[in-house]
């Protein structure tokens, strides 16, 4: 399976990272129920392990928040690869988002 890497900087607190990252897990299981299935989490601190199933395809990854950004590895199974770098700008563009001060404003 290839790997995507990535780390997204923040200028927040660890705690308030995590905070974000678990609220935003809640949105995607309500928004995104009938697609993404097995939602599970297992946190270790400020890491993360975690593994969904999309589209019928399992993906497993890591996160490791630090005091300056969020490092996210993610196995995409080889059918789901091909659009790798499609979900890879995706997801930094959102975590961008989430992770930014004037989220608070308009979470």
């Amino acid at each position: 399976m290839p790997n995507l890497t990535m780390s997204i900087p923040h200028q927040l607190s660890r705690a308030e990272v995590k905070r974000r990252i678990q609220g935003q897990t809640a949105k995607l299981r309500h928004q995104y129920g009938s697609i993404v299935t097995n939602i599970r989490e297992f946190w270790t601190d400020d890491d993360l392990d975690f593994s969904v199933t999309a589209l019928g395809h399992t993906i497993y990854g890591t996160l490791k928040i630090d005091d300056a950004a969020v490092h996210l590895t993610v196995a995409l199974p080889w059918l789901l690869s091909v659009m790798g770098e499609a979900v890879k700008h995706r997801i930094e563009q959102q975590g961008r988002r989430l992770l930014s001060h004037d989220h608070a404003h308009t979470a």
